[in-house]
């Protein structure tokens, strides 16, 4: 069996559980099998956002993000029910356990997909074999379907499972790439998003295949470091290895500051608590990570420590949401006293691809319409240091303002930064 599998390169499978949180609710409640089936936020209101549904509901337009009021229009007969996450987690925790069984390179990289390394698993079996299997005991031990991507690396794994969906089983060598991905429209290149199509077709890129030959000069220009990833992408190529510990390199993401003076000054506090939650919302969408938890760390002068957290409705990244719960669990615990030290961590973390915000269409709409221009500050930052741009409440005289002094990490930064250079 050790013929099947290539003396210089790696086999690995990409996972992919075919419309998770629909799925374990039909495996949980057989009577919703091949029915229409949603799984919203705010069911009780018109407003509610579609989070997944069936492949039923699919097959008569429902979609992902939909409000549900649209959702309903188009099927009628649709039903709806809330997440129920600790149903999905629970689920998720035996999906992994069974591919730890093929192989001891399994890494998660949301609640329902992920990737394995399967170059040393010959004793199971050929590659399409492995798979098979897999995708059989899914089935047959937990009534969940999934597709999987069979290919040497992670890009062309996951490019593979999306082909065929549900229950499909799809391998791609590099050998097909010509044939297969260059014909198709560079949007439904994984990691090449709406946004990045419309600039990519400025340049006169249309196709994957266009993309492959792109100009890496001009490329790079376009889109910075990405564009050569994404025509090294295109012609097959991607480095990264299937880590295992990618997930538990961090539980928390956090910034403390130790102050040049102490401090009893409320503006002077809420300043210095902004830039901790700019910091802490920056290293958070560095790793797409999203925060459902949130604690802050109070030192006062006397060397005194008090820590206090609080359980988030809804998963948080962004700036100004980290600031402003931040604020408020420091003002509701301050005792007044002169501070030494001030910090931010963002606890439980979920990848992006988890998280689920029960919103309704308007704060939905509300929340697309910033991302153009947080993403326009973040590039900003990127490109010309994060001094070229401050909110309104920061653009304060030095001398008023405690300098962060004293910065800790409370993750493994370096990690992130590690896999980054491996990959440029």
């Amino acid at each position: 069996m050790r013929e099947m599998y290539p003396k210089n390169g790696r086999v690995i499978l990409h996972v992919d559980m075919n419309s998770f949180y629909a799925s374990v609710e039909m495996a949980y409640d057989q009577s919703l099998k091949g029915k229409p089936l949603a799984i919203a936020g705010n069911v009780e209101e018109r407003r509610g956002i579609i989070v997944t549904c069936s492949y039923e509901a699919r097959n008569v337009g429902v979609r992902t993000t939909m409000p549900l009021w649209e959702a309903r229009k188009l099927c009628p007969e649709l039903i709806v029910m809330k997440p129920n996450f600790e149903r999905y987690r629970a689920a998720s925790v035996a999906i992994f356990d069974l591919l730890r069984q093929f192989s001891d390179l399994v890494e998660p990289v949301s609640i329902d997909e992920g990737y394995v390394d399967i170059t040393e698993s010959y004793e199971f079996g050929s590659p399409l074999e492995i798979a098979k299997t897999i995708q059989a005991r899914m089935l047959e031990q937990f009534d969940l379907p999934c597709s999987i991507g069979i290919a040497p690396n992670k890009f062309l794994a996951k490019t593979a499972s999306d082909m065929k969906k549900p229950l499909g089983i799809t391998v791609l060598r590099k050998r097909d790439i010509k044939h297969v991905l260059w014909p198709m429209n560079v949007g439904e290149m994984h990691g090449v998003g709406q946004k990045t199509a419309e600039k990519l077709k400025t340049i006169g890129i249309h196709t994957i295949g266009d993309l492959a030959k792109g100009n890496e000069i001009q490329l790079k220009s376009l889109l910075g470091i990405n564009g050569v990833r994404l025509k090294e992408r295109a012609n097959g190529m991607d480095l990264r290895e299937v880590d295992p510990n990618s997930v538990s390199d961090f539980k928390s993401v956090g910034n403390s500051t130790t102050l040049p003076k102490d401090v009893t000054n409320v503006r002077e506090l809420n300043e210095v608590l902004e830039k901790l939650a700019e910091k802490v919302s920056a290293r958070l969408k560095a790793k797409q990570v999203l925060a459902t938890g949130l604690s802050v760390t109070i030192r006062y002068k006397d060397r005194k420590t008090l820590t206090r957290s609080k359980k988030l409705n809804n998963p948080v990244d962004k700036q100004d949401e980290i600031s402003q719960l931040a604020k408020k669990l420091f003002h509701s615990n301050w005792n007044g006293n002169a501070i030494r030290l001030l910090g931010i961590t963002g606890t439980d973390l979920i990848h992006v691809n988890e998280a689920v915000k029960q919103l309704d269409l308007f704060s939905y709409e509300r929340d697309a319409k910033k991302e153009p221009l947080l993403n326009a500050v973040s590039k900003l930052k990127e490109k010309y240091g994060t001094a070229i741009i401050n909110r309104a409440g920061m653009a304060r005289k030095k001398k008023q303002t405690p300098s962060i002094g004293t910065d800790t990490s409370f993750n493994k930064d370096f990690l992130h930064t590690a896999r980054d250079r491996k990959e440029e």
